[in-house]
């Protein structure tokens, strides 16, 4: 059932319209004494979760008694982090949802139907695994919220993932993430009929009925001056206002262009990316825009390590963005990759395949950190004040020396690629 219903490209959504929405979805709910909220982390700042979930609290007062930002496997929110996003919510509401340890299985897809969407590429049955607080904390209404953007790994972020994958556990999204590797990347990106999806909303059927969730999902694009605006709130139970959503993300987070780019330059807020596990959105957002033979800059002043988890990042340190067919040979013959599906998943992600080159510059990692795993290092102190984010406005500029680049600020944000 659809809730609520609104957005297009040129829809401007003010705080004053989402908290009515809310409140009417309040009034719907207003028998409902336990209730859980599912929002992203600091790495969706710019989705306006924070701000919605601190509505939410606000409406339903007391009956709201457990928060989980949906980490997947990110590290955990710090304290001031937590402040930063949701405002005034208490930090006493606030649950970590740990990938590895809390997560309760509730059935199991079988092998036949991932072998039928993956064309038969892969046959292994997939977990629907999710934190232990949605499946016995109960509950009796689950806000799950958050952004629909073009995602490498489910074609479109959001909906379903929020739950199988962000509360889900390490088996799980081991699986999702290769499952989407394997299809390919380029093929994935942006769609909402692709094999992660089809498996995702498989599971949703199996749950349907247990776990009372409504989804509330934003849309959001830059206004005419390029600043971030809400362009769209979809709320329901279904898969209709994630299909509503997801349809206004294309038209509002695609940047289609004429021809591929030679330089692209993509700066890395520091306060939202601190590894390449992150920040490797600056390749995934922008390959299939980059010319063969081009050049792709990361200016990365935040970025510390390769992976958000010890052990995701000792793999990468150790295996590196290789091609496709590299890291699928290292998964078949060693038993460390082979489980840890996701980071195989992530390798192939970040690579470029050869085809063009990636400077990464960061303020922590050293020459010898960064080759080792195949890019190429950058100074951050010379790169950043060459390309000064303060001054580049996204999309193209001409530089004083006459080199023209393709900016972006924030690679989260969108899609951008060639016709």
């Amino acid at each position: 059932m659809l809730y609520y219903s609104k957005g297009s490209p040129e829809e401007i959504i003010t705080d004053e319209q989402v908290k009515e929405a809310l409140r009417a979805v309040a009034e719907t709910f207003r028998n409902r004494n336990k209730v859980l909220v599912l929002p992203p982390d600091i790495t969706r700042a710019h989705s306006r979760a924070g701000m919605i979930t601190e509505q939410l609290w606000q409406l339903f007062g007391e009956r709201i008694k457990d928060i989980m930002p949906a980490l997947g496997t990110h590290v955990p929110m710090e304290q001031d982090e937590i402040s930063k996003m949701y405002g005034k919510v208490p930090h006493s509401l606030f649950r970590e949802h740990n990938w590895r340890k809390d997560v309760t299985e509730m059935g199991r897809i079988p092998g036949e139907f991932v072998s039928e969407v993956t064309g038969g590429r892969l046959s292994f049955d997939y977990p629907v695994q999710v934190n232990k607080l949605l499946a016995s904390g109960g509950h009796d209404l689950i806000f799950s919220v958050g952004q629909v953007v073009p995602h490498e790994v489910t074609g479109m972020a959001n909906y379903n993932k929020n739950i199988f994958v962000g509360c889900g556990g390490s088996e799980a999204i081991n699986k999702s993430h290769f499952i989407g590797a394997v299809h390919g990347i380029e093929k994935i990106l942006g769609t909402t009929e692709n094999p992660v999806r089809k498996v995702l909303n498989k599971a949703s059927d199996l749950v349907s009925g247990i776990l009372p969730i409504v989804y509330v999902l934003t849309v959001i694009g830059p206004d005419k001056t390029g600043a971030l605006k809400m362009k769209g709130l979809f709320i329901g139970d279904d898969i209709e206002c994630f299909n509503k959503a997801a349809a206004l993300a294309r038209e509002v987070n695609f940047v289609t262009l004429d021809e591929r780019l030679k330089k692209v330059v993509v700066y890395l807020d520091p306060e939202e990316f601190k590894s390449t596990w992150l920040g490797n959105k600056s390749i995934y957002r922008t390959r299939m825009a980059i010319a063969d033979k081009g050049e792709l800059i990361v200016l990365a002043p935040g970025v510390k390590t390769f992976g958000e988890d010890p052990q995701i990042d000792r793999l990468i340190r150790k295996y590196g963005y290789r091609t496709s067919g590299e890291i699928l040979r290292f998964v078949d013959e060693n038993e460390d990759l082979r489980g840890n599906l996701s980071a195989a998943a992530h390798l192939i992600h970040g690579s470029p395949e050869n085809r063009f080159r990636v400077v990464y510059a960061t303020g922590h990692l050293s020459k010898e950190e960064v080759e080792s795993v195949g890019y190429s290092f950058g100074k951050i102190e010379e790169l950043i004040k060459k390309y000064d984010p303060s001054v580049l406005k996204n999309g193209f500029n001409k530089m004083p020396d006459g080199e023209e680049i393709f900016y972006i600020s924030n690679p989260a944000t969108g899609l951008w690629k060639a016709k």
